[in-house]
């Protein structure tokens, strides 16, 4: 990044600087980051011509630069609401001040602080009519967007960004920085330090800092593989996004689905600076539907690995709350998150049940329905660089405005498995399970398997190793591993008319993720000859 790049926070800021310069009276600003946050908001001020100050319940007001105790105003809202309406009317000079206020949501939401809201409203319809040099400005830092609805008409929302690139190199140049001069030129020498950047992006400020600082005290240095570690744990406590380890093997891991696995590595290739160079444009994801069972989440899983980037799967299920308000906020925070981390894999897993609100009238207060429409407008609007994997088993239950092109780049239908793929997966299977070196007819056991689909498959190993293992400890044979798949009732007969329904669904809208078959060629016949 060069040094004229402005990061995503300053950008922000001039937007706030404007605001400010355009005497909005209320500014709303959902962050979880209050100090780092508050950095650009003293800067934007001070460019927009306004001093600075901090308000807490706590402290009451506080110079916003040194954190000085002020003897103005009232720790007590109602009073500071009435102070800065009071400086905003006085007659004589004044100053102009931008209030950033800290913990206000708690003290104008519900009946008992009703005074509080109505003194609030009345400043926010004062402060646009006070003289140039009595400008009063009103900054609220909260961590959810949820504004109340007597404010909504005259604030303005802000959801503030998690630190990009730039700043979390700045962060790193200072970690480094504060080190001694003895362990400074090893602490990320060239070789870590992009990986050391790109580790820490998708965290706070505070939380790369921390990382960084742990780093340094356990190895004397930046370890990438150490911070991927503690974003691993601190995403983990979103509750709505779960970080997946790399699937060992990668796609190669994956039996069969050659033009799926083909496509997937040619998008591999859009996120290379070759590609950028290109004009390439970024791809947005893909959906595959088909046949419970027949690796559609083992592909997503997958893909990761092989692309060489996080895996993450966000919960839909999880982002509902109990409060009016609650679920966009969990939401909009996990997007947050996935659009800052870069380069990723976001793992949205059999869809259809978690809209299934959104589809089938679920009484839950239209909250389904609400994250189908930010989702959508995420999935179309988006800037990030996160490919999205969605997995479905029945189609039917997603919403059209879903499938339509341009929110995934390709709709994939994941068959059950075919003859040579089914061999394919017999033979990963084994190598997974460390028997890929025992002489097993992989043709008779295929047979065996005609219909299964590939978790059914994979089942007949561990199988019939039980059944080995019992009988003296000897190793599998293929005869176990014929009488295993005996056992199994495929799914195909046991919901043979869903999936017939979904093999009708996919045909002509979905392209196959399975090779045909090659047709076995016609035995020859000799000539006929009259006798």
């Amino acid at each position: 990044m060069t040094d004229n790049v402005k990061t995503k926070s300053q950008l922000i800021a001039d937007d706030v600087r404007a605001l400010l310069r355009a005497r909005t009276p209320l500014i709303w600003i959902v962050t979880r980051e209050e100090q780092r946050v508050e950095r650009y908001l003293v800067e934007a001020a001070a460019a927009a011509g306004y001093i600075p100050r901090a308000w807490d319940c706590g402290q009451g007001v506080t110079d916003a630069i040194s954190g000085k105790p002020l003897q103005v105003g009232t720790p007590d809202p109602l009073g500071m609401f009435a102070y800065i309406i009071e400086r905003a009317t006085a007659i004589g000079q004044g100053e102009r001040v931008a209030w950033i206020m800290r913990d206000l949501p708690a003290w104008i939401t519900g009946p008992a602080f009703i005074r509080e809201l109505r003194t609030l409203r009345n400043a926010v319809r004062v402060l646009p009519t006070a003289v140039k040099d009595k400008a009063q400005a009103i900054i609220i830092l909260a961590t959810t967007g949820d504004v109340p609805p007597e404010l909504q008409a005259h604030a303005t929302v802000i959801q503030w960004p998690l630190p990009d690139r730039g700043e979390i190199t700045a962060i790193l140049d200072a970690a480094i920085e504060a080190l001694p001069d003895e362990l400074k030129e090893g602490a990320a020498p060239n070789g870590r330090r992009d990986a050391a950047i790109d580790a820490a992006v998708g965290l706070s400020g505070e939380e790369a800092a921390s990382t960084y600082a742990k780093s340094l005290v356990q190895f004397r240095r930046i370890d990438p593989a150490a911070v991927t570690g503690e974003k691993k744990s601190i995403i983990a406590k979103t509750k709505t996004l779960e970080w997946f380890d790399p699937l060992p093997g990668g796609l190669d891991a994956v039996g069969g689905l050659v033009p799926l696995k083909g496509w997937l590595t040619k998008r591999k290739l859009a996120f290379t600076p070759a590609a950028r160079a290109y004009g390439l444009p970024r791809p947005n994801g893909a959906l595959f539907v088909g046949v419970s069972g027949c690796g559609k989440s083992y592909t997503a899983k997958a893909t990761a690995t092989a692309w060489g980037v996080p895996l993450i799967r966000l919960d839909l299920g999880a982002l509902k709350g109990k409060f009016v308000g609650q679920s966009e906020g969990n939401l909009r925070e996990a997007i947050g998150i996935i659009d800052a981390l870069g380069p990723c894999v976001v793992w949205l897993d059999e869809l259809e049940k978690s809209l299934a609100g959104a589809t089938q009238g679920a009484a839950d207060g239209g909250v389904s329905a609400d994250a189908l429409g930010a989702i959508l407008s995420w999935m179309q609007e988006r800037k990030g660089e996160a490919f999205i994997v969605a997995t479905s088993n029945d189609v039917s239950a997603l919403p059209p405005e879903l499938l339509r092109k341009g929110r995934f780049d390709e709709i994939w239908f994941v068959d059950t498995p075919t003859a040579s793929e089914i061999a394919e997966i017999v033979k990963a299977t084994l190598k997974t399970h460390d028997r890929d070196g025992l002489p097993i007819d992989v043709a008779k056991v295929t047979k065996a398997c005609e219909g299964f689909t590939g978790a059914e498959i994979a089942a007949i190993v561990p199988a019939a190793m039980f059944e080995a293992f019992a009988d003296g400890g000897r190793e599998i044979t293929t005869a176990d591993l014929v009488q295993a798949a005996g056992t199994v009732v495929p799914l195909t007969k046991t919901a043979a008319e869903k999936i017939a329904s979904l093999r009708a669904w996919a045909a002509g809208r979905a392209r196959p993720a399975s090779a045909p078959e090659a047709e076995k060629p016609a035995k020859a016949r000799g000539r006929a000859i009259d006798l």
